[in-house]
């Protein structure tokens, strides 16, 4: 599906929309602190690999998510991904960053999420919004639940800019603006024709 509008603006989610990690606290929503803390530790050769760059982050992300989540059901993830956006999400969104969201839909722009964290609760929370394009790591859930594998690479760092080149499939905005906070959302920033990255000064001037 292609842009609606010729000017996007694309969000990262955590740390630039909410005031932290997102995907840590759904998992402790949903699981508690000591299957989150069991999971670390099946999972802790992937993670210290990961922080040591010896492992892939997705492949590091779906280790733990595969331990924290094993035996829930599709209907008990959906359960837990609409009680988690109803609470504790809601709680940890940045009211001036909503405004931003909905200051560019008054001027016609669409907005996009671009986001690392699944889709699994993030198209909740997107749709509460108005936001009618996720794009972000998508979990495998088959009958049995989420297989411990993902669909696609985890959308981070460069795949981020994928994902948004092939959304737009060669129909590339007239002029894109994207919001980030980490190293994360570098490429993104630099694919941008605004880019905003937290602690960068002010959030700019929307008069396009």
């Amino acid at each position: 599906m292609k842009p609606s509008s010729n000017i996007v603006a694309a969000f990262d989610f955590d740390g630039t929309i909410t005031t932290s990690d997102s995907l840590k606290a759904f998992v402790l929503h949903t699981v508690g602190p000591a299957r989150f803390a069991a999971a670390g530790l099946r999972a802790a050769p992937r993670l210290l690999g990961m922080a040591a760059r010896l492992c892939d982050r997705g492949v590091a992300k779906a280790a733990f998510l595969r331990h924290a989540l094993r035996g829930m059901s599709p209907a008990e993830l959906e359960r837990a991904s609409q009680d988690f956006c109803a609470t504790r999400l809601a709680r940890m969104v940045r009211p001036e960053m909503v405004e931003r969201i909905r200051q560019h839909q008054a001027l016609s722009h669409e907005v996009v999420l671009v986001s690392a964290s699944p889709s699994l609760y993030l198209r909740i929370w997107a749709q509460s919004v108005g936001i009618g394009v996720v794009l972000s790591t998508e979990l495998d859930i088959d009958r049995q639940g989420f297989t411990g594998r993902f669909i696609g690479r985890n959308c981070w760092g460069p795949e981020k800019v994928r994902r948004l080149e092939a959304w737009w499939n060669g129909s590339r905005p007239r002029m894109l603006f994207a919001y980030g906070d980490s190293r994360g959302d570098r490429e993104m920033a630099a694919a941008a024709d605004v880019a905003w990255v937290r602690g960068n000064g002010e959030l700019p001037a929307l008069d396009r």
